[in-house]
């Protein structure tokens, strides 16, 4: 059996809900994963929460992370609204994993899912696809992108705003990794979103300890800006692309050794 990761140390950043899936795939191409959490998520009832006992003026509603949508319906569940209401309104989704969250929730699939899952080619893409739409709810978080916001106002379009939950730094983890860097070989570090990349660099000064693997484009400006080096980015924006990108970086690794 081929096990293309065997012996390399993946160290994982992401919050540790999310984590045991990602490591889980990563043993089972042999590789040894290293969870340190350094972020974590929590959802919360906004100022704004009234809106959703009007979510039938909307047309669409936007998630654009499977966070959203768990704690939007929690949200919902809390202000004692029916899925029911939810049965006429459109729903865009920014990729296949928060399209699982929904159908994992309320049984039903998203109605727009770009062809990229990131925010710009959501926005352009519905923008093309839907130029009449209006009356948007975006559900969102705390440290969310303007990029939905900042191309609807640009098109005059009326949305609302409503941020469900708030993403944290793992400050507790900060001794561990400090620690794990410190006296254990890491041979890549894993980022799947802007967060785990601020919350690295607020824990440690350490910026070229392995190469740099980010979930997409927008995780990939962050680790630049940061001064990380190397940095592979997923050509696929999910964490099955990122496996990908890795094996194929170990590849190439063991092509030149050989050679």
């Amino acid at each position: 059996m081929c096990l293309p990761l065997l012996g390399k140390r993946i160290l994982i950043t992401r919050e540790q809900r999310k984590a045991a899936k990602f490591a889980q795939k990563i043993k089972g191409f042999g590789g040894e994963p290293v969870e340190i959490p350094l972020i974590y998520i929590t959802c919360i009832r906004p100022p704004n929460h009234d809106v959703i006992q009007q979510l039938m003026k909307y047309q669409w509603i936007f998630f654009t992370s499977g966070n959203g949508v768990a704690c939007f319906f929690q949200l919902l569940k809390h202000e004692c609204i029916p899925l029911e209401h939810l049965a006429k309104l459109n729903i865009a989704v920014v990729g296949r994993k928060t399209e699982t969250k929904l159908i994992e929730l309320t049984g039903r699939s998203a109605d727009f899912i770009p062809s990229s899952f990131d925010a710009d080619t959501m926005a352009d893409e519905f923008l093309t696809q839907y130029p009449d739409a209006n009356e948007f709810l975006l559900v969102r978080g705390n440290l969310s992108r303007d990029v939905l916001p900042e191309r609807f106002e640009k098109r005059k379009k009326t949305y609302t705003n409503l941020e469900v939950y708030e993403t944290h730094k793992n400050e507790q983890m900060q001794l561990l990794l400090q620690t794990t860097l410190a006296k254990t070989v890491i041979d890549y570090i894993t980022f799947t979103s802007p967060s785990t990349v601020e919350a690295f660099a607020h824990m440690t000064t350490a910026r070229k300890v392995a190469p740099c693997i980010c979930i997409g484009t927008t995780t990939e400006q962050r680790v630049k800006e940061l001064g990380f080096s190397p940095i592979l980015t997923a050509k696929e924006f999910t964490v099955d692309g990122m496996i990908e990108c890795i094996k194929q970086d170990v590849t190439n690794q063991r092509k030149e050794e050989t050679e």
